[in-house]
């Protein structure tokens, strides 16, 4: 399985995400959606600081801000 690792991330306004892959590509991940569907993402929308502490994972296969709080590195990829 081929996956898109994610070489940097940063976090813009409007619970957004602006994620480098190692090929290149850049993409945007609009947070909304995903707290819509799943709740335990909420406390990004509430917590503007938490949110800005987003990580790229070690190995490049997703971002995260805690050990509750992750996306994986295909998600971004594919549901921009």
């Amino acid at each position: 399985m081929l996956f898109h690792k994610i070489k940097n991330v940063e976090a813009l306004d409007n619970l957004t995400l602006q994620v480098l892959f190692e090929n290149g590509e850049k993409r945007f991940y609009d947070l909304n959606k995903l707290i819509e569907a799943n709740k335990d993402f909420e406390i990004l929308k509430n917590n503007n600081d938490l949110f800005k502490l987003v990580k790229v994972d070690i190995q490049g296969y997703g971002v995260y801000w805690n050990d509750y709080l992750d996306i994986s590195c295909d998600e971004i990829y594919y549901c921009k």
